[in-house]
């Protein structure tokens, strides 16, 4: 009789956890986030999670720590800019943020944002996000000539419009949709400012 070959378990460390942790709040938000959903997600026992996570808690912490983190970095990245070429940044931060491509994070970014709703925890976390991203986009406007005052103007309009435009349902307004994005972009990357007045880079 031939020896029964037994299937080599999955073996899963903590980040594994984390994020499968973090699709399921995108997709059924932190009510729906169980560790017996992930686990049967994951095709692992219960026992592996406490293996890595003292509880739920440890897990909720670990999720937002990771969002934190991946955040600000794709913050940094996407508004790091070559001298010179600021405005050109600005465009590409709101065509960055306000298109399909970035349709998994945004699911993932409003689940997190109503879930800080109830968690001052997760709350405190999101504002130290925002606090980045608000500065990284003012410090591109600052760059551009723009005063102080101007820059956080500009830099929360182009925020309130890339999250805005994430909630709407809007292909059947216009028919051109691309040029509505581009008048947008325009309206708020554009200043009398001699020096920041340049043509759109999509121009």
């Amino acid at each position: 009789m031939e020896p029964t070959t037994r299937k080599p378990r999955t073996q899963l460390d903590r980040s594994a956890w984390t994020r499968a942790a973090i699709e399921v709040l995108a997709e059924e938000g932190i009510a729906g986030l169980r560790v017996e959903v992930l686990a049967k997600r994951l095709k692992v026992t219960k026992g592996s999670f406490y293996w890595h996570f003292q509880d739920r808690r440890d897990l909720l912490v670990a999720m937002l720590d990771e969002w934190k983190e991946g955040r600000i970095k794709d913050i940094i990245k996407q508004t790091r800019a070559v001298p010179g070429r600021e405005l050109e940044q600005i465009y590409h931060v709101i065509d960055v943020y306000s298109t399909s491509r970035s349709r998994r994070g945004m699911l993932i970014e409003l689940a997190v944002r109503d879930w800080a709703r109830r968690d001052p925890q997760a709350a405190a976390i999101v504002a130290e996000v925002d606090e980045v991203r608000l500065k990284c986009a003012r410090d591109l406007f600052l760059a551009c000539g723009l005063p102080l005052e101007e820059a956080s103007s500009r830099c929360m309009l182009l925020y309130a419009y890339v999250f805005g435009i994430s909630l709407m349902i809007y292909d059947k307004f216009e028919a051109d949709i691309p040029r509505l994005k581009q008048d947008i972009a325009d309206v708020i990357a554009r200043s009398g400012n001699a020096r920041y007045a340049l043509a759109s880079p999509a121009a």
